[in-house]
């Protein structure tokens, strides 16, 4: 299948919704940086931007910062991450009001990653929430929420099978979830076959592949690692002595996220959620690959105002 072929049917044919993944910045500098991706962004009409939160909390006030100035300096709609680490029910539900007050309806229900990062052993609170399954009950007691949650194409890595993993993920969509955004995956067909697990299980909420843009192959690689993520052989030959070379990489890089994007059309899913890294300029180069415009979000020449574990 020809990318002409696929840039084709994606910008002509089918309607594209999109969606994009901030972190909250540590410093004056990184705040201007992220500042900047949202506004180069937000033209494209995403259909909402979500702001993560630390591992074990780490980043609570900053989150809440960054989704509350998002609420009223701009017409984009937040989805704000909500993790049960190392927290008691009170504290996450005081959380929760205080989303509320700020007017936010979306909410990316996590398990979390433990306070040593990825890859750690995770020890849930006896006071709190166990798992995402408990999260989503808890948000959807206090409101009619809006419900993101996680969905891992190549398993969880705590998960010890599919069977194990995919019923969490129907506990989670018994409970209230809305909507599924996959771990990054790089292997279309490992992708397309999980959905069709998930269906076979019962399973109808969407399910959005989570696309992560290559900013630099090296560090994605060694986070894939930790997070079960399989680098298939051709993509690291497609950076293979790129090393000392990154305007050839970030080239690359966007071929490589174009293509798996608009192969992923042709399969017949039109929903992609990015994960920025706070940096727009791939993102949006990609989203402008499936036919996207900062006019309207849409390919039309009209005017618009203005984007851890389970």
């Amino acid at each position: 299948m020809s990318v002409s072929r696929l840039s084709r049917r994606a910008m002509r044919d089918v309607d594209i919704n999109v969606s994009f993944e901030f972190f909250p910045p540590k410093n004056d500098k990184m705040e201007q940086t992220l500042w900047n991706s949202i506004e180069r962004l937000a033209p494209l009409g995403p259909s909402f931007v979500s702001v993560t939160y630390g591992a074990g909390g780490s980043t609570r006030q900053r989150t809440h910062e960054t989704v509350s100035r998002i609420c009223k300096e701009t017409d984009l709609l937040p989805a704000a991450h909500l993790t049960c680490v190392d927290a008691s029910r009170e504290e996450v539900d005081e959380v929760v009001r205080e989303y509320w007050q700020a007017g936010v309806r979306h909410f990316v229900a996590l398990r979390g990653d433990p306070k040593g990062g990825v890859g750690t052993r995770y020890v849930p609170n006896p006071d709190g929430y166990q798992n995402a399954a408990e999260l989503v009950a808890g948000l959807k007691a206090f409101a009619d929420f809006e419900i993101t949650v996680a969905a891992y194409p190549e398993r969880h890595p705590e998960s010890p099978d599919f069977a194990t993993d995919i019923d969490m993920l129907k506990r989670k969509v018994d409970n209230g979830a809305t909507r599924a955004i996959t771990q990054f995956c790089f292997d279309n067909d490992v992708f397309e076959a999980y959905v069709e697990r998930v269906r076979k299980a019962g399973i109808y909420i969407p399910i959005v592949p989570g696309i992560a843009p290559i900013h630099n192959f090296k560090s994605l690689s060694g986070f894939a690692s930790k997070c079960g993520t399989h680098i298939p052989d051709w993509l690291s030959k497609r950076f293979q002595g790129l090393e000392n070379d990154p305007g050839t990489e970030e080239l690359v890089a966007a071929a490589v996220g174009s293509e798996q994007v608009l192969d992923l059309v042709e399969r017949g899913f039109n929903d992609f959620h990015f994960y920025t890294m706070n940096r727009a300029d791939l993102v949006y180069a990609i989203c402008h690959m499936l036919g996207l415009r900062a006019d309207d979000g849409n390919g039309d020449d009209a005017e618009s105002a203005s984007a851890e574990a389970a």
